[in-house]
Order: structure tokens, then C-alpha cells, then sequence
């Protein structure tokens, strides 16, 4: 996966809502109603992610779900980082 320019990196965070570039990857925090609601949204995602053999770095405490994508081969953002995270806001709603 080629890695992005300043410019894609841009471009691509107009499209999503409340991702944050940050130290070569995008992170966003959602909250939920309950644990499982957070829980089941991860599980959701982590399918998505799996059938690209791309996964993010995350983390779930009670009703809060942290995710950051980053392209680690890459050194940084690709495509596919973007992908996920349009992924994930469309699975969250």
C-alpha cells in the first residue's frame, strides 16, 4: 500500500466526521449507551477489518471505544486507513 501525501491525508479527512490525524495515523473516540453496544460495534468493525487483513489499534473501556488506523508497513496513512474509518462511522452510525 502506497503511503499518502499531505494533500490525500487532507482531502480524505474533509469526508470524515471527527477523525483526527495524529503521529501517522487517524483517531477517533466514540461512546455508547452501555458496554455492550460499544462491544458489539467493535465486533461489527473488527469483521470489516479482518476481511481487508487490516486491523486498527484500539482500545474499550465500559461504553468507550477509542480507534486509531495506521498503515505501520506504509510508515503511515494509506487508502485503507480511510476506508476503515468510513467504515466504522457507517457501522456506528
Amino acid at each position: 500500500m502506497e503511503k499518502l501525501n499531505r494533500s490525500s491525508i487532507a482531502d480524505n479527512l474533509v469526508r470524515l466526521n471527527g477523525w483526527e490525524h495524529k503521529d501517522n495515523g487517524i483517531e477517533k473516540s466514540f461512546t455508547f449507551k452501555d458496554f455492550k453496544s460499544a462491544f458489539a460495534a467493535m465486533t461489527h468493525i473488527a469483521m470489516e477489518c479482518e476481511v481487508r487483513n487490516h486491523h486498527p489499534e484500539w482500545s474499550n473501556v465500559y461504553n468507550r471505544l477509542e480507534i486509531r488506523f495506521s498503515t505501520h508497513d506504509a510508515g503511515g496513512l494509506t487508502q485503507a486507513d480511510f476506508d476503515l474509518a468510513a467504515i466504522a462511522d457507517g457501522i456506528i452510525g
